[in-house]
């Protein structure tokens, strides 16, 4: 039996290879959730006219790896304070959100945010959301595992910001 889980947070070819090297993950697909525009393209989402946010969507075996898990690997590869995209990536396709299908993802979604508010991590407010899950447009494949197909596009993009967040909020 396997579950899914939906996570923006910031561009999508940074968001596929820390779940992607998890146990228990049987996929994560690169694409685009939360709008209006039924299939939409890499251009359209880019124009920051179709409401979608760049997003993974997670297959995973809740038997070995859990959803809260999965949040908190979610969590180290964000800035939660940031609501308007996320590093060198700005605007609403790359705001953080946590996409739930259900009522225990919302509750375990809501917790962990609660607790890592409560922590006093951050000076300032946690901005990513939770919302319900919505239609997921797979992207196109050249979007798919960008991280093993193009490795030195893809540090150059974690240099962006990321991989400096990371190291001082979260190890």
């Amino acid at each position: 039996m396997t579950e899914t889980a939906i996570f923006a947070g910031g561009c999508f070819w940074c968001m596929v290879k820390p779940f992607d090297q998890q146990p228990g993950i049987k996929s994560v697909i690169s694409g685009y959730t939360g709008g209006t525009v039924a299939n939409p393209t890499y251009e359209q989402v880019a124009s920051h006219t179709t409401g979608h946010t760049e997003a993974v969507k997670i297959t995973f075996d809740p038997d070995v790896i859990s959803y809260a898990d999965l949040v908190e690997i979610y969590w180290r590869q964000t800035d939660p304070t940031d609501a308007s995209g996320q590093f060198q990536d700005r605007g609403d396709s790359y705001r953080p959100v946590i996409f739930v299908n259900s009522e225990a993802q919302r509750r375990t979604a809501t917790a962990s945010r609660d607790a890592l508010a409560a922590s006093c991590k951050f000076a300032e407010p946690i901005v990513t959301t939770i919302e319900d899950a919505k239609p997921f447009y797979p992207a196109e494949a050249e979007h798919q595992d960008f991280y093993r197909r193009n490795p030195f596009r893809y540090q150059i993009e974690e240099m962006g910001g990321r991989e400096a967040f990371i190291k001082q909020h979260w190890q």
